[in-house]
């Protein structure tokens, strides 16, 4: 065995980007407390301060820096660590592993690489290694070449012939890849990917769309001990990338002698590797023969048991995430003990208490997990899936039969009231099932199989139209049998009711059918009185072979229940469900804080989630979870199994404060049939989400909001709008993320919006208010009824009109008055105790006066301030974790416990401002706009991007480089700049245009824009050509790499899709360079580039807190 290492640098995945979401966060967590467990001091360096393991009891150490091999560097030179662990940090993680080997920077300091060699990384990373080593073993590979040119390109297509496959080198997600099928698509397809590759590689393979794809979990220790940790089969064929595709585990169409022979393959390629730790391998089988059959003859496989090998992920993954939660084995934490020297046949498998690690797990359920991708927010995005993942998160379903695991996955997507039963409005007047979108794949195939099968389709013409696997047409087949019978029933028998619940049918979904009314409470009461009861059934890895000991449950309707209630006092934590933008990895942090803090107060956890990749899904977080939908029926079943009685006399309170809009939306359902809600009450939550009982609220009690109205229809809206005149702003109830909110320029826009409100919250008032453009602030919160502890305050760079979740949030806020703090601290205090908030609370406000844009180089002019308030959410927001972090104040703990009945002076806290800390944080937007085609990415109201960086320091100029760095945004000096700025900000932007110039940017420009520059005196700009107006245009100086960065701002109103703004700012993105659509944004990263931020320091994040508590 070799030497244990006593001190590991664990580098972690950095911001939620598509591709690379919160099963990082759980992977490092569970690897952090494993390592410490072994008695060894553990560094952690990330750059998302949204994460449980960058929490201080999660490491010895902790780091919130940039994830670059410089910063990183400057760590190991400071810590001295005697390994690195970079596998469990996703891409990044092993990208960063490379960078430092090649740069000499672990040899320099003799840091061993722990898990995955550096040449077993290259072997699996780079597509012409790979192959090379698969051929050595004597394993199949597709017809294949790497390129690095479109000449080179073009010679494989010559030989290997349309469509292909485009795989980037050291990408993630699938990132710049994609199927191409046509001479244009090729070109440019090929371009992306050599783009997006760090190394400008890409392998070009033949298309094996139709084909089966299989993936394997696969762990190997130092003793070359191989097991097989779990197997699971796509449903969508080849084509569709996994993060895209509907994955079940276990394989349910793979015989015997198909699974034995991609297992065999699997443990051979991990061998080959040398890993030490986890490793995803993916591969293709030869599909059913009728699928086979329909395939274009190149295509067809020689035999049914022909397979080749895709990919390898020599880390853990996605999938790895999946796999654990599917089959109860901490993949991640065997992984880490594996890195530093356990072997499998000594490490106790920790979820069961019973078994080894060596043990493989057995499966008797299936799983079903589904993509939860973002197109509700960006309809007009291409929805086609492809081999580039778009999905932002994934939810996971458990059952005893995929039907039943199928249709409660859906459920959990949250898609509003969205079940199989759903059909788009635009099919509706389809008859034949060939007019539906079926291939190529969308987002929204799963609901057009089932609509084709009500249309008549039969598996077997399915077959020949998808390639997926008639087993599973059939299955579903199956469910559209039942929901004949449902039809054809007034008062179904207790027959018919239990096979309905056993195909996994909500309650919601049998009332559609005109059953008990069409009143899904009714289907309720009819299913009780039947005896017609979920049942739980433990997750134990073993299939009920061995004797375990798990917290972790999924429902059924069968018999015996094994989750019988806990004793003594305990509490429900709601999730929040799959990550999406606007509700991402910060609200399951809350989560997993309000569990430990239950604990903390000798009260019993328990956890409802959906998401397969979150701590709080982790088997140690809470006392017990339950794998369900996040939707009332299986809430309430919940709750009723905890009370051991169908009266729920003595039901646990469920917390709703942390799960986000989710939780906060069962909240009123929950209140509505008598069940208790800790904290803040359903009708305080309801007077702030509610836009006209909030209204009348923060005009009862004093508070100035930007004058406007609730409204119900356009008309009303026409009438509000003309009396406050525009620009307004159009703001829907109970939503998250921003969603269906716009600034309006005029009555011919507001009539298209008002329904694009309606549609995000169809049953509640619309605000309509005038739009105020000034500094927008906000606060966190926490109140126990009286005493309220505001731990600081937040000024956002961008001025109001960029969604709080876009903009970039700097603590604490340097550039107010103290006039405008004690305003934002009185009206803070007067709101929470006016509405009687007991837990947290997030308020966002808008300053008018001192000038737009401020910051500590332009400080604005002396002013009278006017503070209004935007809007209340009486729950966790996404600052929770940010404003936690800087300031050392545990506002979830805190919240818990005043929802427990404590006090916050007990507790050591006073109301009022907590004094500030030494130092400046900034937190800055991430966006994956490159993976979502069609997409503009110009800020606005509604939220667009996925996750979250830090930038911490002692000064301003430092704290915002490291965020603008950690953010892909900085600003290099010198560099080129495209500017295309509307008339509008022209004046606003004259300033902005200087400094450029002076600081010897060269400047390109649009034709208005360049006009307007030598009206300035600046002469020096490269005038360019809008598009279809001559050569170079906008558009191509991006692409040619002729500038480093683009200033683009819309012109008035919504930018139209097919106007040159929209291609310059896609061009950026594809581009990979950062585009400012605020003039704000762009100001911040010039400031920085000229004042030379870059001399940032790197330290402990301990050590930049006041040392003293108060």
């Amino acid at each position: 065995m070799p030497n244990i290492p006593q001190k590991v640098l664990v580098i972690g995945s950095g911001p939620i980007v598509i591709g690379q979401a919160a099963e990082f966060d759980y992977a490092g967590t569970q690897a952090c407390k494993a390592l410490r467990e072994e008695g060894i001091t553990t560094v952690l360096v990330n750059s998302n301060p949204a994460t449980i393991m960058t929490d201080e009891e999660i490491a010895d150490i902790i780091y919130i820096e940039p994830l670059t091999s410089e910063a990183i560097e400057r760590i190991i030179e400071k810590e001295l660590p005697d390994g690195i662990l970079p596998t469990l940090g996703g891409q990044t993680g092993l990208n960063l592993a490379v960078q430092l080997a090649e740069r000499g920077v672990l040899d320099k300091y003799n840091v061993r690489l722990l898990g995955t060699p550096l040449d077993a990384i290259r072997n699996a990373e780079d597509r012409n290694l790979f192959r090379q080593l698969l051929l050595d073993i004597s394993e199949p590979v597709p017809p294949s070449e790497t390129v690095t040119t479109i000449a080179e390109a073009n010679a494989v297509k010559a030989e290997l012939g349309l469509p292909l496959v485009v795989r980037p080198a050291y990408t993630l997600g699938g990132t710049g890849g994609g199927v191409v099928r046509t001479e244009e698509e090729f070109e440019e397809g090929v371009r992306a990917g050599i783009a997006a590759s760090p190394i400008n590689q890409v392998l070009l393979e033949r298309s094996l769309e139709g084909w089966k794809e299989v993936e394997y979990e696969v762990m190997r220790d130092a003793n070359d001990t191989c097991i097989t940790v779990c197997n699971m089969e796509n449903l969508d064929p080849m084509g569709v990338h996994t993060g895209d595709s509907i994955v079940v585990a276990p394989s349910q169409t793979l015989n015997d002698k198909e699974y034995q022979l991609l297992r065999t393959a699997s443990l051979k390629i991990i061998r080959a590797l040398g890993i030490e730790g986890g490793c995803n391998v993916q591969l293709c089988l030869a599909p059913h023969p009728e699928v086979a059959a329909s395939l274009p003859e190149a295509a067809r496989p020689r035999d049914n048991l022909e397979y080749y090998v895709i990919e390898v992920n020599p880390r853990v993954s996605r999938s790895s995430a999946l796999a654990s939660k599917a089959t109860g084995y901490p993949i991640a934490r065997v992984a880490a003990k594996i890195a530093v020297g356990k072997r499998l046949d000594e490490i106790p498998n920790a979820v069961t208490q019973k078994t080894m690690a060596a043990f493989e797990p057995a499966l008797d359920y299936c799983v079903v997990k589904i993509p939860r991708w973002p197109f509700d927010k960006f309809p007009a995005g291409d929805h086609e899936i492809n081999t580039q993942m778009k999905a932002t998160g994934e939810v996971m379903a458990i059952d005893r039969s995929f039907e039943a695991a199928l249709q409660k996955a859906v459920r959990s997507l949250e898609q509003g009231s969205q079940s199989l039963l759903w059909e788009a409005n635009e099919w509706r007047s389809i008859t034949d099932w060939r007019e539906l979108p079926l291939f190529p794949a969308t987002d929204q195939r799963i609901w057009a199989l089932m609509a084709a099968l009500r249309r008549g389709a039969t598996p077997e013409a399915l077959l020949a139209h998808t390639h997926i696997d008639q087993w599973f047409l059939r299955a579903m087949e199956r469910i559209i049998e039942m929901e004949h019978l449902l039809l054809e029933t007034d008062q179904p028998n207790y027959k018919l009711m239990w096979s309905a619940k056993r195909l996994g049918f909500s309650d919601v979904q049998i009332a559609s059918f005109g059953i008990a009314e069409g009143l899904p409470e009714r289907v309720r009461a009819l299913r009780l009185s039947m005896g017609i009861r979920p049942v739980y059934k433990m997750v134990d890895t073993c299939a009920a072979e061995f004797e375990a000991v798990t917290p972790y449950y999924y429902s059924t309707y069968e018999q015996e229940n094994e989750a019988l209630p806990l004793p003594g006092r305990k509490a429900l934590v709601i999730g929040s469900g799959p990550i999406r933008i606007g509700q991402g990895i910060e609200f399951d942090y809350c989560s997993v804080h309000a569990a430990w803090a239950l604990q903390e107060d000798g009260m019993s956890s328990i956890m409802v989630n959906s998401n397969p990749e979150t701590v709080s899904t982790d088997f140690d977080t809470s006392d017990r979870l339950y794998f369900e939908p996040l939707d009332a029926e299986s809430v309430r079943n919940v709750i009723e199994n905890e009370s051991g009685n169908a009266d729920n006399n003595d039901a646990p309170a469920s917390v709703v404060q942390f799960g986000g809009q989710t939780a906060i939306n069962l909240s009123q359902s929950l209140d509505q049939v008598g069940l208790p809600i800790l904290g803040s009450t359903a009708e305080a939550i309801d007077t702030a989400s509610d836009r006209r009982k909030f209204e009348a609220f923060m005009a009862g009690i004093g508070v100035p909001q930007p004058p406007g109205a609730a409204i119900t229809t356009v008309e009303e809206a026409l009438q509000v709008a003309e009396a406050v005149g525009y620009p307004v702003l159009v703001r829907p109830s109970y939503v998250l993320g921003g969603r269906g909110m716009e600034i309006v320029y005029g009555p011919e826009d507001l009539g298209k919006y008002m329904l694009a409100g309606i549609e995000a919250s169809p049953e509640t008032p619309i605000l309509v208010d005038k739009y105020l453009e000034g500094k927008e602030c906000e606060i966190d919160a926490v109140c126990d009824g009286d005493t309220v502890v505001i731990p600081g305050i937040m000024e956002h760079v961008e001025r109001s009109g960029v969604h709080s979740g876009d903009s970039m949030a700097i603590y604490p806020g340097i550039t107010l008055t103290s006039e405008e703090v004690d305003l934002i601290t009185e009206y803070s205090i007067r709101i929470a105790r006016s509405m009687g908030v007991k837990g947290l609370m997030n308020i966002q406000f808008v300053v008018m006066g001192g000038g737009h844009y401020r910051s500590p180089s332009n400080p604005g002019n002396k002013h009278h301030a006017d503070v209004y308030v935007l809007e209340v959410n009486p729950r966790a927001s996404r600052t929770i974790p940010f404003i936690s972090k800087v300031t050392g104040v545990p506002m979830v703990r805190l919240a818990t416990k005043v929802m427990l009945g404590h006090t916050l002076n007990q507790l050591g806290y006073e109301t009022g401002l907590w004094p500030r800390q030494p130092l400046i944080a900034v937190k800055a937007p991430v966006f994956s706009m490159s993976k979502l085609a069609g997409v503009d990415t110009y800020l606005g109201p509604e939220m667009k991007s996925t996750g979250e960086v830090m930038g911490v320091d002692s000064d301003y100029s430092s704290a915002m480089a490291k965020a603008l760095i950690a953010s892909n945004m900085l600003l290099r000096p010198e560099c080129a700049v495209l500017l295309s700025i509307s008339d509008k900000d022209k004046d606003d932007a004259t300033a902005l245009i200087k400094n450029l110039a002076s600081n010897g940017h060269k400047l390109y420009a649009t034709e208005g824009t360049a006009q307007f520059m030598r009206g300035l005196g600046i002469s020096d700009v490269t005038q360019v050509s809008k598009l279809l107006e001559g050569n170079p245009n906008v558009v191509d100086v991006v692409q040619q790499g002729l500038v480093e960065a683009v200033i683009n701002t819309l012109s008035g109103g919504q930018d139209q899709p097919l106007r040159d703004g929209f291609y310059i700012r896609r061009a950026a993105v594809e581009r990979r360079i950062p585009c400012f659509t605020s003039l704000d944004t762009a100001r911040t990263a010039l400031e920085v580039s000229i004042d030379g931020g870059a001399q940032y320091t790197i330290q402990r994040h301990q050590d930049y807190l006041l040392k003293e508590k108060f």
